[in-house]
């Protein structure tokens, strides 16, 4: 899972900023901290919607330092994420995969989208059409 941390501050109007360090143009505000982090989540959605779209990588978060709130993307983000950097790594275009599928063009968009809810078994046969496999497990909750 991508778990990103996040820094709050108090804003000058006394609303809490949030920021990332690895996504520096995230930036959300909320009337308190809860709200602040909330709203950082769809921030960071946003910015790998972005990235994704710029055909840039998404960093991976480094550890959640102390002081930091630790915000966690669903699992669906994330293994887009990790499809989108693959392909990235590989130099595989959209049009490939959609060539590599079977599937047309929107769909690749779809299942690219963070904010899109694409079917699981899509998901794994796209890691599958670019060489890797989706492997899940189950931790403590935190």
């Amino acid at each position: 899972m991508l778990t990103y941390g996040i820094t709050l501050e108090r804003d000058t109007n006394k609303s809490w900023l949030a920021t990332c360090a690895e996504l520096p143009e995230v930036a959300s505000v909320g009337e308190d901290q809860q709200e602040a982090l909330l709203n950082a989540i769809d921030a960071i959605e946003t910015a790998i919607q972005g990235r994704i779209a710029d055909r840039q990588p998404v960093p991976f978060p480094q550890r959640v330092k102390r002081g930091r709130h630790p915000v966690t993307m669903p699992a669906q983000v994330t293994a887009k994420v990790l499809l989108h950097n693959e392909m990235l790594k590989q130099n595989i275009r959209k049009a490939e995969l959609a060539r590599r599928l079977g599937v047309h063009m929107p769909q690749v968009d779809r299942l690219l989208n963070p904010r899109h809810a694409s079917k699981l078994e899509m998901i794994e046969a796209a890691l599958h059409a670019v060489g890797r496999k989706l492997e899940l497990r189950i931790g403590p909750a935190s």
